[in-house]
């Protein structure tokens, strides 16, 4: 649209902007050089995702973040800011800033994150940048609230705000038509599985027992690791099998017949965009 726009993040987080032609702005430690810790498979337990969203996201995240974003804010003096709904740090940047902000929702099933979770952790923070206690329904809807999932996808009887703006976020890959890994059997359908970027390392040895699974199949499998896990690790796979760090998303799932996956918001909406059926292995967060 002619903007000026930048974008302000953690380091690794920029990473996937380089070459991309925009002002970057990286906020906080510049991580080490090794691959994220690996950590094993834990029971699902909502509770222990509720107060990890309360110790982790307000009391140690928000808390660095809104000192980080504050005087960044001062400085380059945008006109509007757009951050995620768990970003609480940065909203409240924006209100010292006096600036309109953009809340994006993450949260997918839209009854993971409410106010008994965050309020006391978030009443403290606001208390001491002098700023009043709100609910955070009324933190999040202050401006415009942007939700990139179907109406019918969050929990039932859970409205948007009046201020809601939902919308279908649209990925254009060049494509020459052809998947972009080697096809052993194109007679055969193929699935796609992956974990995602943040619960990849959080997965003990489940990428290992999903693969052992499928690779019984009359399938052909194509499956993704993220970068901070070698696929040599897994060892060798019969030709059918096809393991990687990375590929685009788009590029796979339109050749795919269905997707096995940690139920992430990007994998589930991804899946939905091309009407595949999934199979969902729950292992944290809303998923």
């Amino acid at each position: 649209g002619g903007h000026d726009v930048a974008v302000a993040g953690g380091h690794r987080q920029l990473e996937a902007l380089a070459g991309a032609g925009l002002r970057t702005f990286p906020l906080g430690p510049r991580p080490t050089a090794a691959p994220r810790t690996r950590l094993p498979l834990l029971e699902v337990d909502v509770e222990r995702e509720r107060n990890d969203v309360r110790e982790r996201f307000v009391r140690r995240h928000a808390r660095n973040r809104v000192s980080q974003a504050a005087p960044l804010l001062r400085e380059w003096r945008p006109d509007a800011v757009v951050c995620d709904e768990m970003d609480y740090g940065t909203l409240l940047a924006a209100e010292l800033a006096d600036l309109p902000y953009a809340a994006v929702l993450v949260n997918a099933s839209g009854s993971m994150i409410t106010s008994d979770v965050v309020a006391e952790p978030l009443d403290e923070l606001r208390a001491e940048h002098g700023l009043p206690r709100v609910p955070l329904e009324a933190m999040l809807a202050r401006h415009l609230v942007l939700s990139p999932f179907p109406p019918s996808l969050p929990e039932p009887g859970l409205a948007l705000p009046e201020q809601a703006f939902p919308f279908r976020a649209v990925t254009v890959e060049r494509s020459d038509g052809k998947p972009p890994w080697p096809v052993a059997r194109p007679d055969r359908p193929s699935v796609y599985f992956t974990l995602g970027t943040e619960f990849n390392v959080e997965s003990g040895d489940l990428f290992a027992r999903v693969l052992a699974g499928l690779r019984e199949l009359p399938l052909n499998v194509v499956a993704t690791l993220g970068n901070d896990i070698d696929p040599v690790e897994l060892g060798p796979h019969p030709a059918h099998v096809h393991v990687a760090r990375f590929i685009p998303q788009t590029q796979v799932l339109r050749h795919c017949a269905a997707v096995v996956s940690h139920g992430g918001s990007g994998s589930i909406l991804g899946a939905l965009a091309h009407g595949l059926p999934q199979v969902l292995i729950a292992m944290g967060a809303d998923q």
